[in-house]
């Protein structure tokens, strides 16, 4: 007859922190704290007003490590955070920040972190194995993520679909499958590590 090892003390209290509503504010402000950084890993584009940012790979890890639900609101605070003047943001040729910059070009690719991040952590928990779980539920995410803020950025343009094609989606497709896959092997990793 096998018995389960018995955990240690301290590997009890981190797992009933984590799962503690003070232990998620706790996850949660850390993950905005994770998205502002990736914010300024930012490379403008000389013919969109959306730079390249580190952004919607930590906004995907966010979901994919937190689980939907906290992940969720873990946004909406990094989106509050953001509105009240915090430099949370990535910097912009415009000088917009604040709810200003919610309401810029960039804009509807912010508004959609919360659900981004809830779609990639619920889809990634209702399939199995893994690695192939977390491609599904970030690609999800990321288109998304695309008709948010190009549909954002068309209406601030007052451009057509295809003026929101080139500098919303396009030049951002080969960036963001190297995001999806590193974030499902992040993830997948993580949890073999875990499991083991």
């Amino acid at each position: 007859m096998q018995t389960a090892l018995p955990q240690s003390n301290a590997s009890v209290s981190t797992a009933g922190f984590t799962r503690s509503i003070p232990g998620r504010i706790v996850l949660g402000l850390a993950a905005t704290l994770v998205v502002a950084a990736a914010a300024h890993v930012s490379i403008p584009l000389w013919f969109t007003p959306v730079p390249l940012t580190l952004q919607p790979l930590a906004v995907l890890c966010v979901g994919l490590f937190l689980g939907p639900t906290t992940a969720f609101f873990a946004m909406l605070a990094y989106l509050a955070e953001g509105a009240v003047g915090l430099p949370v943001f990535a910097p912009n040729a415009l000088g917009l920040s604040g709810v200003l910059q919610l309401a810029g070009p960039t804009g509807g690719y912010l508004m959609s972190y919360p659900l981004v991040a809830f779609l990639s952590g619920a889809i990634t928990r209702t399939l199995k194995p893994r690695f192939l779980a977390a491609l599904i539920g970030c690609t999800a995410a990321v288109t998304v993520l695309f008709i948010c803020g190009a549909g954002w950025l068309m209406h601030y343009l007052h451009g057509n679909l295809n003026a929101a094609w080139v500098g919303g989606v396009l030049p951002f497709l080969p960036g963001e499958a190297i995001k999806i896959v590193a974030a499902a092997g992040m993830y997948s990793s993580l949890a073999r590590y875990t499991r083991s």
